[in-house]
């Protein structure tokens, strides 16, 4: 039997995030989504028009819902959440299914600033959510915001490691620091304190930048801890896949906001 994935965040008619590109990569790798919309978007938020259906008075009924069926979720993975009110019902939702495997990607903000949608009560909440959870996947921003930490573009890996020990020391025993950019090259850290070894994973940079990129990466992550994949596995898997889907994009004049063309290369997940 498949195991499940309750996918918890948002809905993006067009531009390829979120649950638009978690649903066909978790079936990829041969796990069952099972999608927990907090919005639904007509296109996502970087295009210059838009419309945003907030579903998080829905999200509660969505979880009572499945309590009452007793649905047994094997993963759950949390992404962009636009409130506290949404970071709440999240947490109550981990705390619901404690047999639950408890991904959390911790979206803050990028380039050192938090978003301006946020405020440090939204900080506090989402490290409260990050104390329920298995393994985080920050980036460097997000890291430091979560630790209370003075960001810099130039950590060292002994540094970043250590703060992705300080991360984990918060709850999660898994940690993936992701997007470090050092010397035309752009690395993922991933830490493990059941076995206290770190992996460093990096490839050239080629300094482009699309919608959803993220979402892939976690959404890869997800699908193969849920099936037992060790960590380095996966994250080496994820980072190749995105490099190569970049590289193919960024051959056409395509809108970043459009994202990558990741249906292009989907067979390489279907194969492992």
């Amino acid at each position: 039997m498949l195991k499940k994935v309750a996918a918890i965040n948002d809905l993006s008619g067009i531009g390829k995030c979120s649950l638009t590109v978690a649903i066909p990569i978790l079936s990829a790798l041969k796990v069952q989504c099972c999608p927990f919309p907090t919005a639904i978007l007509s296109s996502q938020t970087g295009f210059s028009e838009y419309t945003f259906l907030d579903l998080t008075d829905e999200m509660k009924k969505y979880s009572n819902t499945w309590k009452n069926l007793n649905l047994e979720i094997d993963t759950i993975c949390s992404g962009f959440l636009g409130s506290i009110d949404q970071i709440d019902i999240v947490s109550n939702f981990i705390k619901e299914n404690p047999q639950s495997f408890v991904i959390v990607d911790p979206v803050l903000g990028d380039d050192g600033v938090m978003y301006p949608i946020f405020s440090e009560k939204t900080c506090e909440e989402m490290k409260n959510l990050v104390i329920h959870s298995n393994l985080i996947t920050p980036n460097i921003t997000e890291a430091c915001l979560l630790l209370n930490k003075k960001f810099r573009k130039d950590f060292s890996e002994k540094e970043i490691i250590n703060i992705a020990k300080n991360l984990s020391d918060l709850g999660p025993e898994k940690v993936i620091i992701t997007g470090i950019i050092r010397n035309e090259m752009i690395y993922n850290l991933s830490y493990d304190r059941k076995t206290n070894k770190s992996f460093t994973y990096g490839l050239k940079y080629n300094k482009c930048s699309y919608s959803g990129t993220g979402d892939i990466f976690v959404s890869i992550i997800c699908g193969l801890i849920t099936n037992n994949y060790d960590l380095d596995f996966a994250v080496k898997t994820a980072s190749d896949f995105i490099y190569k889907c970049v590289s193919y994009t960024s051959k056409y004049e395509n809108d970043r906001n459009q994202g990558v063309m990741f249906e292009m290369f989907l067979s390489d997940l279907t194969s492992i």
